[in-house]
């Protein structure tokens, strides 16, 4: 079986503020951890009332202080938002304080409304070549610092930081094989070119020093709960965020909903089939046949998991049940 890791926007419910957020992202870091997850992600967006994780690197500190053994990263930096020596020295500075233990997924999206954008970065003028280049400007700070080299991230220089592409179309597929490094595809919330995204990012892949190998992890949303019912019960808050979002009355995660996909017009229906088409909602054998398909499907070597409940107890319980059904099925293969 492969391997499990979490996905958290450090969502803000309804009835709560960020601070809470932000420690209730730790107290999933903790849990995520003993129960064997690989990573935890958080991502980086701007101007959204529902999410805690803006500042991501700061919030990830706040997450490893507060873990031992788990992978903390960025799921993603959204790079053209950020000088990369910044994001070399933020993350260096992670990786000296937890060894080994530091992910750095870069994204080109923006992750935020184009106001945001213009205040986040002055301008918006760039050329299409601009975020390969600052990958490679940002990567080779992490690299041994050469004789004569004028600037250096420090910390940063000669510190294990592991890079990942993040993308939700080709364009990031073909960069992550070019420059041999691992990708993330966000498939949990825009998965139309997944499947042929990750056949051109195996096909082009060229091994380098940081990766031998391609490496596939998707992204994928899992509401876990005793029964089927209560867990779709679950998953209409993260329904109705998506409306909320797509409607441009983005707000604090709502509370769940009896009967809301149900009173949906065809319209938004349709539109949440295909945002979240990647979602596994149920109960454990659900979720067992559903994850057991999906891998299958996509032939993914890692899944992010992601969950966005609206209580912070059954959201525990979710990758509780996930994590159950996970070694269950690693027992039996």
């Amino acid at each position: 079986m492969i391997e499990l890791s979490v996905l958290d926007l450090s969502p803000i419910p309804d009835g709560s503020d960020a601070g809470q957020a932000l420690r209730n992202s730790a107290e999933l870091a903790r849990h995520a951890e003993a129960l064997g997850y690989r990573r935890f992600w958080m991502a980086e967006h701007h101007n959204m009332p529902g999410i805690a994780s803006a500042a991501t690197a700061v919030a990830l500190a706040h997450v490893a202080a507060g873990t031992s053994r788990i992978r903390i990263g960025a799921g993603g930096i959204m790079l053209p938002n950020h000088a990369p020596l910044v994001v070399a020295e933020q993350f260096g500075t992670l990786a000296a304080l937890h060894p080994g233990r530091i992910d750095l997924g870069l994204g080109r999206a923006p992750g935020t409304d184009q106001h945001a954008a213009q205040a986040l970065r002055r301008n918006l003028h760039a050329d299409p070549d601009e975020f390969p280049r600052d990958v490679m400007e940002l990567l080779a700070y992490f690299e041994p610092v050469q004789p004569g080299q004028t600037v250096q991230a420090v910390p940063g220089a000669g510190l294990q930081v592991e890079a990942w592409i993040l993308g939700s179309s080709t364009f990031g597929a073909q960069l992550a094989a070019m420059l041999g490094l691992p990708y993330a595809f966000a498939s949990h919330f825009a998965p139309a070119q997944m499947m042929e995204a990750a056949a051109v990012y195996r096909q082009r892949f060229r091994p380098s020093a940081r990766l031998a190998a391609p490496h596939v992890m998707l992204g994928v949303n899992v509401f876990a709960a005793p029964t089927d019912a209560e867990a779709r019960l679950l998953f209409t808050s993260l329904q109705q965020a998506f409306v909320n979002l797509r409607t441009g009355r983005a707000g604090k995660l709502p509370a769940p909903r009896e009967g809301f996909a149900e009173r949906l017009d065809p319209r938004a229906q349709a539109m949440l089939d295909n945002a979240l088409s990647c979602s596994i909602v149920g109960g454990p054998e659900t979720v067992r046949q559903g994850l057991r398909d999906f891998v299958e499907r996509t032939g993914a070597d890692e899944l992010m998991v992601t969950a966005q409940i609206h209580d912070p107890a059954a959201r525990l319980r979710s990758f509780g049940i996930l994590a159950e059904v996970h070694a269950e099925m690693k027992q039996a293969a």
